[in-house]
């Protein structure tokens, strides 16, 4: 039997009422124009929530604490030929002003609606915008 191998990634869902932020990716490789959240790998020897942490201030300029996050969402999923476990974390925007620290990487930043979120957004983000509030385990692509 071979031992099951998987990239783990968080996701920032940054609320500000009824709206989240998002994030079009660009010059990445992977879904170039689509919407997404602020999000990363976790890097080696790092914890989920310290690696979202990071990335909150890499990509959009904010510091977070551990105490501003609530994981909400785990998904399993399976992205071309790697499988991925995701941790979805929610976080307010009331004391935080995101900026675009990466442009190289993100064409722009826009708050949406939860419920109306722009037809680029990539499926698996859409997926889990909708299904969080509701349950806090899915998958996609995994039998």
């Amino acid at each position: 039997m071979t031992m099951f191998r998987a990239y783990v990634a968080v996701y920032l869902i940054l609320r500000r009422n009824n709206e989240v932020l998002l994030l079009q990716r660009k010059n990445t490789g992977f879904d170039d124009g689509k919407w997404s959240l602020p999000a990363d790998h976790v890097e080696e020897n790092e914890s989920a929530m310290t690696a979202m942490i990071r990335e909150a201030n890499e990509e959009i300029g904010i510091t977070l604490l551990p105490s501003d996050l609530s994981l909400v969402y785990t998904l399993h999923r399976k992205s071309g030929e790697r499988v991925y476990i995701d941790f979805w974390f929610e976080a307010d925007s009331s004391n935080h002003l995101p900026l675009n620290k990466e442009p190289h990487k993100c064409q722009q930043l826009s708050w949406s609606l939860i419920t109306n979120l722009p037809e680029l957004t990539q499926n698996f983000v859409k997926q889990v915008l909708t299904e969080y509030p509701l349950k806090n385990y899915g998958s996609i692509g995994i039998e």
